[in-house]
């Protein structure tokens, strides 16, 4: 009778295949563009639609980075930044690849790809990255956070990972 093998040593088989981490990552490219061209329809440019006392829906567009780092350059920024996520995007295929066996490391590498790719179609495409979701503290005069959109939430989530899955591997 041939043995079976544990679900633990199936999933940190080296030779695990691509496609569920590339399953995620498509998934949340669907997710995020879908959601672009739903606000993109329902607002115009720097409309805001007041969802709860701390949460609006906005259009607004971001040609730079995180926090609209290097936005208000001449351009080259868009070719700067679309190289970037696409050297990423090939560093991250590479390194699942390489590790996609390691679930939660593979987890986090999925979530950043699909937020990268998200991201870069926008800047492809159209110039900027499309940003809806604005979140303020009620009452205060804190300024809102800077508007982001599913994709740079997959990248946040994707970064928490990564450090969930160092923490553990330090713990052992």
């Amino acid at each position: 009778m041939a043995k079976q093998k544990s679900f633990k040593t199936l999933s940190a088989n080296p030779k695990s295949s691509l496609l569920p981490w590339l399953g995620i990552a498509t998934i949340i490219v669907l997710i995020d563009q879908v959601t672009k061209v739903t606000i993109t329809r329902m607002l115009a440019y720097g409309d805001s639609l007041p969802v709860t006392s701390f949460f609006n829906l906005v259009l607004t567009y971001n040609r730079g980075a995180a926090f609209s780092f290097l936005a208000g350059q001449g351009g080259w920024q868009r070719w700067f930044f679309t190289a970037i996520a696409v050297a990423a995007v090939v560093f991250i295929l590479y390194l699942l690849k390489r590790h996609a066996g390691q679930r939660l490391f593979c987890w986090a590498l999925a979530m950043i790809l699909g937020g990268a790719i998200g991201n870069l179609i926008d800047r492809v495409l159209y110039g900027h990255v499309i940003d809806f979701l604005d979140f303020y503290v009620p009452n205060s005069q804190l300024p809102h956070w800077p508007a982001f959109n599913v994709a740079d939430m997959a990248i946040v989530g994707g970064a928490a990972l990564f450090i969930i899955d160092e923490l553990r591997r330090v713990g052992k």
